[in-house]
């Protein structure tokens, strides 16, 4: 599956943003799809995922339900709505996706086999 991710720009502080990752392939339903964050000088982590088949989501623990991600199978498009958007919320934000992943492995980046090229998301004070 080839992923990408775009929607990000320059967005004033409580502000939103909605991130959209478009998918290439074949059997998109059987993948779980996340999304990862870099900030500068930072390492990666991890945000959100909506699992394959029925779309069980997960977020990361610094998320506080300012983020919500969101799939339509159809369209091979996953969402990830971000509200009232705080200046260090500046990341690059990566798509990912895996194939029938375990539910337990959902944040840890290195299952996730395909990735999107990220898209830069400024938040401005």
């Amino acid at each position: 599956v080839q992923l990408q991710a775009f929607g990000g720009g320059l967005v004033q502080a409580g502000g939103f943003r909605r991130l959209s990752c478009s998918a290439s392939g074949r059997a998109f339903i059987n993948y779980t799809v996340a999304w990862f964050r870099q900030a500068p000088g930072k390492a990666r982590e991890f945000v959100s995922a909506v699992k394959y088949g029925i779309g069980t989501t997960y977020y990361g623990d610094f998320v506080k339900g300012r983020f919500t991600i969101s799939r339509d199978n159809v369209k091979r498009m996953v969402w990830l709505q971000i509200d009232s958007l705080q200046p260090e919320d500046t990341a690059v934000y990566y798509c990912a996706a895996a194939s029938f992943l375990h539910d337990y492995d959902y944040g840890t980046e290195r299952y996730y086999n395909f990735w999107g090229q990220g898209t830069l998301v400024t938040v401005s004070s």
